[in-house]
């Protein structure tokens, strides 16, 4: 079967050859004859439509295609080709490609180095996709035919829109740059009139849905008058391109010829109705208003100067133009006013922030300080960078957002988790695509002014890889005396930011690098006291999560116990996060019970609280009365707050004596029991502990909770009057709990979390501590309503520590 119209012209009209393919032994193969209901495998082209009675080479390198190809050719069947309806999907389905396409012949394949093939399909006829019925090794079809309807035999009409066509054509090739000859040539030589159609709407510069369209056109005439539509819509395109090309001639003189392409595209500006020159007086206008210095004035006119000689279409305009954009929307010199009102800045942190005494003396300082100096008529005051470091959800970062408010001042926040590249610091330079300002300079673009606050979330999570090392981009950005003139790589001009009051928050300051804390000046916000979660949640969380839920305090109260049990039965933390959570989830069956009418508690109980939350989630350590020899109480600082630790000590006889540890014990706390061992071995005497018993006695030691990690330096007095207590046969103390670091010596060192631990030990019913004489300033610290109940003995030698903790 080949692509017959004999049938529709006279026999003198035309001389009409039939298709003859390249001249293979394969070539001369007749296809079988297609009846509708036949399976056809379905080949998907991109960007390309393929027309009946034309030859189209294309490259095939997807798996399945090629299968379809290589069987096709080897056993001389005809395959679907449809058109892809979007050329990025790689594994289309029937949804993805046209249902019209056209029934073809494999005539040639012919192999690639990388693995594709190029094969050239010869159109045979127009068909329509019934039904996809396979998609393995292959898409396969159930096809209909779709024939092409030919004008009657002889029709002269047809016959002459076929010769206009063709001229118009070959007129097209000619305007056309770059075309060779031998196109001209080829397209003139075509004499059959439906070959000559379809061979234009293949080969000619048309969109893949304006070839789909044209395939859809079953009669060939319309098809015709459609393509000779679009070809004169291409061949005016090209006359006035020639004519603006001309009339740019005119203009360019011989000192002008190197403008000659500037010139040409100011012309068809022209023709346009472009407004770039009129955006460049509105930029000099704007340029005029801003407060920059006479420095950076100049550099904005040279950078305006040179966009005016850019053409519009050129890549660099638009780079050029987002660079200006950037230097006309920064706040150069702009300034928020300070609210100087000291009062009334206490008022705002009070009320937003419960506790965090030492972070409101300081602002409330710097506040004091810009007061005085601004009376002064001194307006050269830096702005300190301040670090916040401490656990999670104890509030840093919503903290910036109170200093801001309590200032007057604008609010910008960037989070620096996980950032590895140089670049989003300091900005990228022009010269790459897609360059742009740093984030620091975008930001100070978002809030408009160049005194805002500054938080530099999670500055602690910082990486670093080829890119860069933002860390060290930072250390211009964080320090007072190289701020002034931050030089950003896409600015490319010093900006002052000695105004801006940067605030950083981290939550181990371990991975900061030491340069970049040295710049900082650093304020510890550890975790809240059971106390103060309490106050925060009647102050702050309760009050929100009833207003966010749309109920008020008359519809549901939270007692003080009932909050002081839900903080120990379901939170575990530092912060105060969990416990926002569980107070949003009480409320939410509380709303779901208003909404429908049912019977509730307002004032929540303890079994409410089991009936909303389930039962408690965790359990504090609760003193026992000692009873046994060889075990001691001690504190324990953690991230989610203070708690009491049981160190338990059993000696017994054996040909193989030594130490062993168990409870996933940390380095350091194996190394303070090895420490304890031996300052026992060095004192034996005075201790009153029998040296043979010693020498042949195996020692375990203890720490319950297995499989919770622990370590720390602060556990050495306590193991030490474990294993003294074992020896020597006597009991410690009822109620009494210790924290403090041993050397070999036997001298007690500070330890840390001072706060959190008598904390933990009051809530166990603890009711003397034993502490470093060295920890007596933290104690001084604490307020004296969190210490009622206590008695602190301060120690200086593990000699006082046993004196008194033994009975």
């Amino acid at each position: 079967m080949r692509y017959d119209v004999e049938n529709y012209l006279a026999d003198d009209d035309l001389d009409m050859p039939e298709i003859i393919p390249l001249s293979t032994e394969n070539d001369m193969r007749e296809p079988e004859r297609l009846n509708d209901g036949d399976i056809l495998g379905v080949l998907p082209l991109r960007n390309m439509v393929l027309f009946p009675g034309v030859l189209l080479p294309i490259t095939v390198a997807r798996p399945k295609s090629l299968t379809l190809v290589k069987s096709a050719y080897k056993n001389e069947k005809l395959i679907a080709v449809c058109c892809q309806k979007n050329a990025e999907t790689q594994e289309p389905n029937s949804e993805d490609i046209y249902t019209l396409g056209t029934a073809a012949r494999v005539v040639r394949i012919f192999d690639l180095p990388d693995g594709a093939v190029t094969i050239i399909l010869e159109g045979i006829e127009r068909i329509m996709i019934d039904a996809i019925t396979s998609q393995r090794p292959y898409m396969k079809a159930r096809i209909l035919l779709a024939p092409e309807r030919f004008p009657k035999k002889g029709d002269k009409q047809f016959l002459t829109l076929v010769s206009q066509l063709k001229e118009l054509a070959v007129n097209i090739l000619k305007k056309t740059e770059g075309v060779p000859q031998e196109a001209s040539f080829a397209l003139k030589n075509i004499d059959n009139p439906p070959t000559l159609v379809n061979y234009i709407c293949v080969n000619f510069n048309l969109t893949v849905e304006q070839k789909q369209g044209l395939l859809q056109q079953e009669k060939l005439e319309e098809r015709a008058l459609q393509v000779l539509e679009l070809l004169n819509k291409e061949s005016q395109l090209l006359d006035i391109k020639q004519s603006i090309q001309k009339q740019a001639q005119k203009d360019i003189d011989k000192q002008q010829r190197d403008y000659f392409l500037q010139q040409q595209i100011h012309t068809i500006q022209k023709e346009l109705g472009d407004t770039s020159e009129q955006k460049v007086s509105d930029m000099r206008e704007r340029a005029k208003r801003k407060k920059w210095n006479e420095a950076t004035a100049q550099i904005f006119e040279n950078e305006l100067k040179k966009l005016e000689r850019i053409p519009t279409h050129s890549a660099d305009y638009s780079v050029q133009l987002n660079y200006l954009e950037t230097m006309l929307e920064l706040p150069w010199g702009e300034f928020t006013d300070d609210n100087y009102d000291i009062k009334h800045a206490q008022q705002v942190l009070d009320a937003d922030h419960y506790g965090m005494e030492k972070v409101k003396e300081r602002i409330l300082e710097y506040l004091s300080v810009l007061k005085l100096t601004n009376a002064l008529n001194k307006s050269t005051k830096k702005a300190p960078i301040l670090c916040l470091y401490g656990p999670p959800g104890v509030g840093k970062t919503s903290l910036g957002k109170s200093i801001a408010n309590a200032l007057g001042r604008k609010y910008a926040r960037i989070s620096l988790g996980g950032l590895h590249d140089e670049a989003e610091i300091r900005g990228h330079r022009r010269t790459y695509i897609g360059a742009m300002p740093g984030r620091i300079i975008q930001n100070l673009q978002k809030v408009q002014s160049s005194n805002p606050v500054f938080v530099l979330d999670e500055i602690d999570k910082l990486a670093s890889d080829y890119h860069g090392d933002p860390t060290s981009a930072l250390l211009e950005v964080l320090d007072p005396e190289q701020n002034t003139t931050f030089h950003d790589n896409f600015l490319d001009v010093d900006y002052d930011l000695s105004k801006v009051l940067f605030i950083a928050t981290a939550n181990n300051l371990s991975s900061i690098p030491r340069p970049l804390l040295d710049r900082m000046e650093l304020i510890e916000m550890t975790g809240y006291l059971q106390e103060e979660k309490v106050e925060i949640a009647k102050q702050h969380l309760v009050p929100k999560q009833l207003e966010e839920h749309g109920i008020n305090s008359k519809q549901l109260r939270f007692k003080k116990a009932i909050l002081n049990q839900l903080i120990d039965d379901y939170t575990r933390e530092s912060g105060v996060r969990e416990l926002d959570r569980q107070i949003a989830a009480v409320v939410r069956k509380v709303v779901r019970k208003v909404a429908m009418e049912e019977e509730y508690n307002i004032s929540l109980t303890k079994d409410d609280l089991h009936t909303y939350l389930g039962k408690p989630r965790y359990t504090r350590d609760i003193y026992e009365n000692n009873r046994y020899i060889g075990v001691v109480t001690g504190l324990a600082w953690t991230q989610v707050g203070g708690e009491i630790l049981f160190i338990e000590t059993a000696i017994s006889s054996s040909k193989t004596p030594g130490l062993t540890l168990t409870g996933n014990l940390g380095d350091v706390m194996k190394e303070s029991a090895t420490i304890a061992l031996g300052y026992i071995k060095a004192h034996t005497k005075e201790l009153g502990i029998d040296a043979k018993k010693l020498a042949t006695s195996a020692v375990h030691l203890h720490v319950p909770e297995g499989a919770i990690p622990k370590d720390g330096p602060s556990a050495g007095i306590t193991m030490t009057t474990a294993l003294v207590s074992a020896f020597t046969g006597k009991k410690v103390r009822a109620r009494l709990a210790m924290t403090g670091e041993m050397t070999l010596r036997g001298k007690v060192l500070p330890v840390g979390g001072i706060k959190e631990k008598i904390l933990a030990a009051k809530r166990a019913g603890i009711t003397d501590i034993m502490l470093c004489v060295d920890n007596k300033k933290d104690i001084e610290e604490i307020p004296a309503i969190y210490l009622k109940g206590l008695t602190f003995h301060y120690v200086a030698d593990i000699q006082e520590v046993l004196k008194l903790a033994l009975l």
